[in-house]
């Protein structure tokens, strides 16, 4: 698939700027999908060695028992802080023009931004579509592929246009946006900036290894810590859980999603009938 924003970065690492022109085209495309792809903006090789050592960590992380049980693991999509070891990636969006582009077509302030990873493990499941946040309070999000990311290894799945209003899971069940399924390869370098109201959804990762995706969440008022975000617990890596708490009403929770996806969305269906979850705040 070539989506309209899909434009090469890469020339030999020099500093770049967007016209005034191609800016505004960023901008339509955006407001009309929730989301633009920047092909080769961030160092293959630098990636490589991120990926070695959040493959380490995560091995480390299970020799040593600081892996957390649940949170994630069962239905194999986790959370991380990269830390330092990152903080090339964000050089790279600054350096290549992405962080300008962001500011194009998002008019709030992305000065205060975290630094995240998914680590989506090998035999994980599909998520159900949704945003990250809440509606009122939206935010950026720039994505970068640590490796090649297709079909096989959990490609995202985005909802384009699915950011310009807020749907109660009953209307999105009943308007059939999942219709609107568009996966997104990508490969070992790219960049994916999206709004956190476009529905979504990790996906299956059907190889034998896992596949990190570097997370650069801007203008969120909620989650964003004072400070150097790339030392944010030290600066080292760290694992933590994706939509389950890791205690044992998280660890069942996770288990019967697992088992039968259909009994989180009847609730979520059930639950959309009487209130505005996901709206604002509670």
């Amino acid at each position: 698939m070539t989506h309209p924003s899909d434009q090469s970065n890469r020339d030999n690492g020099a500093a770049h700027h967007f016209s005034e022109s191609e800016l505004a085209a960023f901008k339509r495309t955006f407001e009309n999908d929730g989301y633009l792809i920047f092909k080769g903006v961030v160092p293959r090789d630098k990636l490589a060695q991120l990926r070695v050592q959040l493959d380490e960590a995560f091995v480390d992380a299970q020799r040593t028992g600081k892996l957390i049980s649940g949170g994630g693991t069962i239905a194999g999509h986790l959370n991380c802080l990269p830390g330092e070891i990152a903080r090339f990636a964000y050089d790279a969006l600054r350096e290549r023009g992405i962080l300008e582009v962001v500011q194009a077509v998002y008019p709030k302030s992305i000065d205060a931004f975290a630094v995240g990873c998914n680590y989506n493990l090998p035999n994980s499941i599909a998520q159900h579509y949704h945003m990250d946040g809440v509606y009122l309070d939206d935010f950026m999000i720039v994505n970068v592929a640590v490796v090649d990311t297709d079909l096989e290894n959990g490609a995202i799945d985005l909802l384009p246009g699915t950011h310009q209003r807020f749907y109660k899971f009953y209307e999105y069940a009943l308007g059939q946006k999942y219709k609107g399924t568009t996966r997104i390869p990508v490969s070992q370098g790219d960049v994916l900036v999206r709004k956190s109201t476009l529905w979504h959804r990790g996906m299956p990762n059907k190889t034998k290894v896992a596949r990190p995706m570097l997370a650069f969440t801007m203008g969120e008022k909620m989650k964003v810590a004072p400070g150097d975000p790339f030392q944010t617990k030290g600066g080292k890596v760290e694992f933590y859980e994706n939509w389950y708490r890791p205690n044992l009403l998280g660890r069942l929770r996770e288990r019967t999603f697992v088992a039968a996806p259909i009994t989180y969305s009847a609730y979520r269906f059930v639950r959309s009938l009487v209130g505005n979850k996901g709206y604002a705040h509670d």
